[in-house]
């Protein structure tokens, strides 16, 4: 992958925006004891206390592939963390099932807490069963009271943990959420082997492309999956190691949103676009891009209930955009880890912008770390917090846990093991109020103000574009609504109009992607 910086004067211009209600943001660091430095796990909490499974003691993955995902990297302790007394107590997994034992000390694991229950799924790691490095095709229960009140008083905590086998759970990388008691697994990849970007065949990937959508049956002495159904859209559901983040509206609906992630296609550079996932199905933010953070950090999803808007918080991380020392907004398509802190407003009429605070990350932290809330704001049913919740000059919105600590900005290329480290230091959240504006907006100048017509079409098509994008290439296809490409429809220069003419085709509904470089646009075109 190149690797270069340039100015995008003319793609992102930065303007004073207001903050998040009345709040700037303060990151502090917090002492845990005995908590080691931990990245890419996964976390449940009741009350004041936290438990922290899986992920890996060390940092970015070597690229050497017999030093990369090491067993000895492996997290083989379960980690109960009281923040009242800053104490930490830990198990080790080895007392379980091999089974178990192995998915509850591999990284990248889905998981979502639901009440008292935990539930994780699949996660990449090395299988002594298998003898080699895979995703396991697993869903694990785990009793979340049980597990912390076992670890607490040292007694068995194997009574407290359930799994099963399943093909369709052998994902990593990707997210699951859950709306109407449907679980939600959501995008990632089926990764079997040993890492290798140096071009070597010691793996198998797969990206899932999909939505896959479950219910669990799960009592005392039952624990089963019901009612799958998988939705694929291998257009806009290509990713993974992206964030995922609940939202709700005044009205009180519930929905999730694919942020960004990795990779295009045709080239190693992450998306830009993102994704709703609802209810009713998933729809592309077209007219949005998100530039300020592309994996998977420390976000914090916030409702301002008296402005009706949706605040979500990117806490540092990687990306392929960032601000340099005077402010300017870079281009590094080496995607290196930033200290950049953001945020995307969702308003009351679901126009979407983003912002970056004046204040940044202590340092190369964030990727890979989880937030966990604290207290002192309460939630929504899906865990977004509710901002008006508490009106305290200062508030301890939670904690920063764990994650990726680089030692500058680009390290893939020169990493030994000891250019970056699991990061050991929590840092508290804080929303403190202040006159004064903190926040700059990022406006997005490719905006594409698309109109296409007829639609419904039969024979021919009409694509109106915006003039910015003169003088570049432009690439659109039709696809099914499963992402299969039907016919590319026109490879060229940029023109503001361009007339089309359609296959023929079954009526329906299909997908017109128009794509210029890395920024793509999706639209629903139906045939008649």
């Amino acid at each position: 992958m190149k690797k270069f910086a340039f100015l995008l004067s003319l793609l992102i211009a930065l303007n004073v925006s207001a903050q998040i209600g009345d709040y700037n943001i303060a990151v502090k660091p917090h002492q845990i004891t005995n908590l080691p430095g931990l990245q890419s796990f996964v976390w449940a909490k009741q009350n004041h206390q936290w438990l922290i499974i899986g992920g890996r003691l060390d940092g970015l993955h070597r690229r050497q592939p017999n030093a990369a995902f090491a067993a000895s990297g492996n997290n083989t302790n379960i980690y109960l963390v009281n923040t009242l007394t800053n104490q930490t107590k830990s198990v080790s997994v080895n007392v379980l099932p091999a089974s178990i034992a192995e998915q509850l000390q591999s990284t990248n694991m889905e998981f979502h807490q639901h009440g008292n229950t935990l539930y994780l799924v699949g996660g990449y790691g090395y299988s002594a069963t298998a003898a080699n490095h895979i995703t396991h095709n697993k869903i694990t229960s785990i009793n979340v009271n049980g597990l912390i009140q076992a670890i607490d008083n040292s007694t068995n905590i194997a009574p407290h943990i359930k799994q099963i086998t399943n093909e369709n759970m052998a994902v990593t990388g990707g997210h699951l959420g859950m709306i109407n008691d449907t679980l939600y697994l959501v995008c990632g990849n089926r990764f079997d082997g040993r890492y290798n970007p140096m071009g070597g065949q010691s793996f198998t990937q797969a990206y899932t492309n999909q939505i896959r959508k479950f219910t669990v049956v799960n009592t005392n002495d039952t624990f089963y999956i019901s009612s799958y159904v998988a939705v694929t859209d291998s257009i806009n559901l290509h990713r993974r190691d992206y964030n995922f983040t609940p939202n709700i509206d005044v009205n009180g609906k519930e929905w999730y949103t694919v942020w960004t992630g990795v990779f295009q296609y045709n080239q190693d550079l992450p998306w830009l676009n993102t994704v709703d996932v609802g209810a009713n199905g998933h729809q592309v933010n077209n007219g949005f891009n998100q530039y300020l953070s592309q994996y998977h950090s420390a976000n914090i999803p916030i409702f301002d209930s008296s402005n009706q808007n949706m605040y979500t918080i990117f806490l540092g991380g990687i990306s392929q955009f960032y601000a340099n020392e005077n402010g300017q907004i870079v281009q590094n398509d080496s995607v290196p880890f930033v200290k950049t802190i953001s945020y995307v407003k969702r308003d009351v009429n679901g126009n979407l912008s983003e912002h970056r605070f004046t204040t940044e990350m202590p340092g190369f932290i964030g990727a890979g770390a989880e937030f966990i809330p604290s207290d002192e704001l309460t939630s929504y049913h899906n865990e977004v917090l509710k901002l008006n919740s508490n009106n305290s000059d200062s508030i301890l919105v939670g904690y920063v846990v764990g994650g990726i600590n680089s030692s500058q900005r680009n390290i893939f290329w020169i990493n030994t093991g000891t250019q970056s480290t699991a990061n050991n230091t929590v840092y508290q959240v804080w929303l403190v109020k202040s006159n004064n504006t903190s926040t700059l907006k990022v406006d997005d100048a490719h905006v594409w103000d698309v109109d296409v017509y007829p639609n419904p079409a039969h024979k021919q098509v009409s694509i109106k574009l915006p003039e910015s994008n003169k003088n570049r290439q432009i690439k659109i296809s039709l696809n099914s609504l499963t992402g299969q490409l039907i016919k590319q429809l026109y490879e060229d220069k940029y023109n503001t109009t361009i007339q089309l003419e359609l296959p023929e085709v079954a009526k329906g509904t299909y997908y017109l992607t128009i794509q210029r470089g890395q920024l793509l646009h999706v639209e629903k075109l139906i045939i008649e």
